[in-house]
């Protein structure tokens, strides 16, 4: 299959492109896990930069189409993971870590005078 038409095009208009173009350093590609699909050679990066452009040019916030790329692929898809009902433990996890060993030191060296 051909490529699709705003995989390697950028829009005419510097403005919508400049808001694709930020959106777009925001999301992962998925074939190539460390790299955004504004960087990306992977087919399926170019699909992905693809309806970026398509939807900025329909005039979508760079939000809605995040939150839609999220809904399509996933979390993982985002450099901004957002606190969801399956992400909660990635950010709560942190802060109990540090509640018990604040913890666990207090005991041990806050009660020896």
């Amino acid at each position: 299959m051909p490529p699709a038409p705003y995989a390697y095009r950028q829009l005419d208009d510097p403005g919508l492109e400049a808001r694709a173009q930020g959106l777009m350093e925001s999301l992962r590609c998925l074939k190539c896990q460390s790299q955004n699909i504004a960087d990306s050679d992977a087919p399926m990066a170019g699909d992905m930069r693809h309806q970026v452009r398509t939807r900025i040019a329909a005039g979508e916030e760079p939000e809605a189409i995040r939150a839609w790329m999220m809904q399509r692929y996933g979390d993982y898809v985002s450099y901004a993971p957002v606190v969801s009902r399956t992400t909660w433990p990635l950010f709560a996890g942190p802060i109990v870590l540090l509640v018990l060993a604040g913890g666990l030191l207090w005991r041990r060296f806050g009660t020896r005078r």
